[in-house]
């Protein structure tokens, strides 16, 4: 999946009728998470995007 692929699936998922959100707002928002993985050490950000991994499939159990 392409960067741009994954910016557009994530805005497609949270605008729902109650929040409207545009891709470009996605991308803002993507784009600071990466910033700030960016300056966290490797240990840190994988133990960061793993803990984000580990809830995100604790809310597709459900």
């Amino acid at each position: 999946m392409k960067l741009t692929d994954f910016y557009n699936e994530v805005s497609r998922h949270v605008d729902t009728d109650k929040t409207e959100i545009t891709v470009a707002d996605t991308k803002r928002v993507l784009s600071e998470a990466f910033l700030l993985l960016a300056k966290m050490d490797a240990t840190e950000a994988v133990d960061t995007i793993s803990k984000g991994l580990t809830t995100a499939k604790k809310k597709l159990a459900k």
